[in-house]
């Protein structure tokens, strides 16, 4: 059973729809069976060479392009089912069967072996099936794969653009880099899964657009990326119907939730500032991903998951700065306009990055405390949003969409809480609001860490299992440093 899993599994790329290159080379090889005991058979088929990897002098190796597409989009939206049956999913009262509850503290059923209490799902003795088990496992998985795909691509290629000197300069040594190699090639394990568990039609790597130009921006965005990708896995691990499926996801996003602790240690962060990790719908997480691919190969596997319009917070904390309160009231220090964009590296005063000072100072550490926040309770923040209708994703395929209405409160996504703040419109797509304050437990603080914010037309209650309801009340979504 095991050994049907441990199929290399990476393919060569054809050429992009409507591109006027073609996709990256190949970085493993494409398997020739899924599923455990072979149960969907497939062959390698022939596929063009695409993007070159290239082999640097630093011995580290990347596709030869990063950029935007150029083409024309020969499909457009979502991928769609035969037919929907409804605008939205009704909210209903909780499920009637789930009413047990145990005063005594001892087993209250028989047991159906020594040592094993009755209950459970998959506990009968039932021959595990690590595949897919309906469209919402497929679609979840998928977008997994997308997210697995990106992160092998990204890792390789700062070690690749920037010179030993660069790293050094910016605090990171041969041993940091020898480690972010390793996490690199755990992605290659992490896609092999992954593409075991769709069979035949699992997406194939992409051409991807980055933001950075620095090694502390490449660092800075990595931290940003595994936060989704590894938050968009939480959402909706324990809602996928194989639990096999579910089972080996989770062996692999306990991993990626080590690569984003170790990325915010290079970047000078709190390694770790949560009591929990919150968990994102899975449109949460393919709306910031997407806007990073460029090209995908023709017939690649499109996802059914939705692309919010972006928010833009204006004065998103700037981490290389000693004092995040300077930090720009007018969104220049970040890098772009896309959601995850990281902060400014190149500051010409205000930088922590060589800092040496206790408090202030944010070169690579194990820990640091920030005598200075990046956020607080009470902070005006300051968004920006587009309007819904634009192009974005593979080959500028995907379109931008919202059902909701007008937007009256900000959303703030942390921990095990969803809390809202009354939004103030000041303009055509601009506004600001003032971060809440609360707490989880005692006085561990709601907001805090790399986090989901987005504006809302309703403060709608919803609990970590039900936070897609949310979804269809979303104008606009973006990703906040508040730690």
């Amino acid at each position: 059973m095991a050994s049907s899993l441990i199929v290399a599994a990476a393919f060569l790329l054809a050429p992009a729809v409507g591109a006027p290159a073609p996709a990256p080379a190949p970085q493993v090889t494409a398997p020739a069976s899924f599923g455990p005991d072979s149960q969907i058979s497939a062959s390698v088929q022939p596929s063009t060479t695409g993007y070159r990897v290239e082999y640097l002098e630093n011995g580290y190796s990347s596709a030869t392009y990063h950029g935007p597409y150029t083409g024309t989009p020969t499909t457009i939206g979502a991928a769609h089912a035969p037919t929907t049956l409804a605008a939205s999913i009704p909210a209903l009262p909780p499920n009637p069967t789930a009413t047990y509850y145990n005063s005594k503290g001892v087993p209250l059923n028989p047991m159906p072996a020594p040592y094993t209490p009755a209950g459970g799902l998959g506990t009968n003795g039932t021959l595990p099936r690590y595949m897919v088990e309906s469209d919402f496992d497929f679609e979840s998985i998928a977008l997994g794969l997308y997210q697995e795909w990106i992160e092998l691509d990204l890792f390789h290629d700062g070690l690749a653009r920037f010179s030993d000197a660069e790293f050094e300069a910016a605090g990171l040594g041969a041993e940091a880099r020898s480690l972010i190699e390793f996490m690199a090639d755990q992605e290659t394990g992490h896609s092999t899964l992954l593409t075991n568990m769709l069979g035949e039609r699992a997406p194939k790597q992409c051409v991807y657009n980055y933001p950075y130009t620095t090694v502390r921006e490449w660092v800075d965005f990595m931290q940003r990326l595994t936060r989704f990708g590894e938050s968009g896995v939480w959402g909706f691990i324990n809602h996928l119907d194989s639990r096999e499926v579910g089972q080996l996801l989770a062996q692999s996003i306990a991993t990626e939730a080590r690569q984003q602790m170790i990325f915010r240690q290079m970047s000078g962060l709190t390694p770790m500032d949560v009591w929990f990790e919150n968990g994102w719908p899975q449109s949460w997480a393919w709306t910031m991903l997407a806007q990073y691919i460029s090209y995908c190969p023709e017939n690649t596997t499109r996802l059914a998951w939705q692309n919010f319009p972006t928010l833009r917070i204006l004065n998103n904390a700037n981490i290389n700065r000693y004092s995040p309160n300077d930090t720009a009231q007018d969104g220049s220090e970040t890098v772009g306009s896309r959601i995850t964009d990281p902060s400014r590296s190149n500051l010409t005063s205000g930088s922590c990055e060589n800092l040496n000072v206790t408090g202030y100072g944010c070169g690579p550490a194990i820990a640091h405390n920030k005598s200075e926040p990046l956020s607080f309770p009470g902070k005006k923040v300051l968004f920006q949003w587009d309007a819904p209708g634009l192009p974005v994703g593979p080959n500028n395929s995907y379109v931008t969409s919202t059902t909701a209405g007008a937007p009256k409160f900000v959303g703030w996504s942390q921990q095990l809480n969803l809390t809202y703040s009354p939004l103030t419109v000041t303009g055509n797509n601009t506004g600001y609001t003032y971060q809440p304050a609360g707490y989880v437990y005692d006085s561990e603080g709601i907001i805090n860490g790399t986090m989901a914010v987005m504006l809302t037309d309703l403060d709608l209650f919803v609990t970590p299992f039900n936070t897609s309801m949310l979804n269809p009340h979303i104008v606009a979504l973006g990703l906040y440093q508040a730690g």
